[in-house]
């Protein structure tokens, strides 16, 4: 998928004569007795040295060797060296501005985002549409379709049980709670359809759903809380346990996981990135409607 990454010196080199190329580059035997131009050939059969450099005799090639090179010349992904779950961050940085990560690639909008200013009833609709969303994924890998979904179950980084705790509390509150709308009903059929035929493409959803959550998804909580529920964290934004352990625990697996993958198939994960933006990012702006 995606690799990117000399004017001529030879002006400023200083011209070196013939005699001085010899000088520097030969060494010629002599001795007192007899000169260079003197050595009789009394053996012809017989390689003659005449400037006493040595040759190494090639060496043939051997199994090892060729693998070196064969290695040497394979494409190298970025992050391929620590394990596929770099890979995946890479891609996903790449479709973040410089504004939204330090990493970011992709330009900016040309027309600014509308002034950011969120509504309880627009929150509660993105509650309500994630929750759909994980409620589906974590079905998923507990009926796990295919083998590799099982390694997914109770990581620590489940959130449709505190999600339900939220709209619990807001409907204590006393604010209506709504029904799933299209972005979340989308995502969750898509992601349903898919984990079914096309597991490489599923993983790529599943880490970022729950990873992006992790980073700027707590960041917009916090915001939000902030400016519309009196600074209240909500479960959605808390783990039981380390977050930064539960985390890695989770890349470990997705790493082992994709061991057993061909470059193709990772290719084809990556590939998927772009899509799993595209739903997130459907479901985030239900915060400002």
């Amino acid at each position: 998928m995606n690799t990117q990454l000399f004017g001529s010196k030879m002006a400023s080199i200083p011209a070196i004569s013939q005699s001085q190329l010899l000088l520097k580059k030969t060494q010629f035997i002599s001795t007192p007795k007899t000169s260079f131009f003197t050595i009789p050939i009394s053996k012809p059969n017989k390689s003659l040295n005449l400037y006493g450099l040595k040759f190494k005799k090639p060496v043939a090639a051997t199994a090892e060797t060729a693998a070196a090179a064969e290695e040497k010349g394979k494409k190298r992904y970025p992050g391929e060296g620590k394990g596929f779950v770099e890979e995946m961050r890479f891609v996903a940085m790449k479709l973040h501005t410089k504004d939204q990560a330090k990493e970011g690639e992709k330009e900016a909008q040309e027309k600014p985002l509308p002034k950011w200013e969120p509504s309880v009833d627009g929150y509660l609709k993105f509650l309500v549409d994630s929750k759909l969303v994980y409620d589906t994924l974590e079905k998923i890998v507990d009926k796990a379709d295919y083998p590799e979904y099982a390694e997914f179950r109770n990581t620590g980084l489940e959130r449709a049980e505190s999600l339900a705790k939220d709209l619990a509390w807001f409907k204590e509150q006393g604010y209506s709670i709504p029904e799933p709308s299209s972005p979340g009903l989308n995502y969750s059929a898509y992601v349903e359809e898919l984990s079914k035929k096309d597991p490489q493409a599923f993983i790529c959803h599943f880490y970022n759903t729950y990873f992006a959550h992790s980073a700027g998804g707590r960041m917009i909580g916090k915001k939000v809380a902030e400016m519309i529920l009196n600074g209240k964290e909500l479960e959605f934004y808390k783990w039981d346990g380390d977050l930064k352990q539960l985390l890695q625990n989770v890349r470990d697996k997705l790493n082992k996981v994709a061991e057993n993958w061909t470059r193709e198939e990772k290719n084809h994960c990556l590939e998927e990135t772009e899509k799993s933006f595209k739903f997130s990012g459907e479901i985030l702006r239900l915060i400002l409607s």
